[in-house]
């Protein structure tokens, strides 16, 4: 919680500090800002929720984006170095945000009962139904959800743990070893560095992919056959 609070402050004051003096011609402050914007709005919520709907939901997914980004980062980031998306209440809390937001939409749209029969693949013949209804609430009740919190939980924890294995290990043999073990310790170190920017990638890619299947997910309630 400590660290989600941190991250929440950090993130205030860097958009903030980077765009109360904002030009035409951006400084990099602004720049960077902005381009992790242009990213989001762009990228995710224009492409994928479409132009006529999408500016709505873009402050939305700008903040889940930069919220999962940081503290993603924060696990490679020294004296924190803890993923906070690696304890399993923070994707959930997430999760269950993006599931209320896109049912709601969809109900909005087409109200309940339209809002589920747009679940049911429209040109199936009626006698397969038995075997699709419910194959399909279980995927938008509770596949969709349980796969989208386990995503992110997963590949942070799993990173997490290889780093802590790899330099706990590593300064263990180092200490506490022989010679050859003092040289496998070594290794060890070598091979968190390597990990350390790989762990970076994929927090990254686990903050957009996240993003993006909520935008998904939200596209898909406001379409008119889905």
């Amino acid at each position: 919680m400590v660290v989600l609070a941190l991250s929440v402050g950090l993130i205030a004051w860097v958009l903030v500090a980077t765009t109360k003096r904002a030009a035409v011609v951006p400084g990099k402050g602004q720049w960077v800002t902005e381009s992790a914007y242009n990213f989001v709005r762009n990228g995710v919520a224009r492409d994928i929720i479409g132009s006529k709907d999408f500016l709505r939901f873009v402050p939305l997914l700008f903040s889940m984006f930069m919220l999962i980004v940081v503290n993603n980062l924060f696990g490679i980031i020294p004296p924190i170095q803890y993923p906070t998306m690696s304890r399993i209440g923070f994707p959930i809390a997430l999760t269950l945000l993006v599931f209320v937001i896109y049912h709601a939409v969809g109900i909005k749209k087409s109200g309940a009962w339209g809002h589920i029969k747009h679940m049911i693949p429209p040109g199936l013949p009626k006698g397969i139904y038995v075997l699709i209804i419910p194959l399909e609430l279980l995927t938008y009740f509770v596949t969709r959800p349980l796969t989208l919190a386990l995503r992110l939980f997963g590949n942070m924890f799993a990173g997490h743990m290889l780093l802590l294995l790899f330099i706990t290990g590593g300064e263990y043999m180092v200490i506490h070893g022989s010679f050859g073990l003092k040289i496998a310790g070594v290794g060890s170190f070598g091979m968190a560095l390597v990990l350390t920017a790989f762990e970076a990638l994929i927090e990254f890619l686990q903050a957009y992919i996240f993003t993006l299947l909520a935008a998904t997910y939200i596209a898909g309630s406001l379409a008119d056959e889905h």
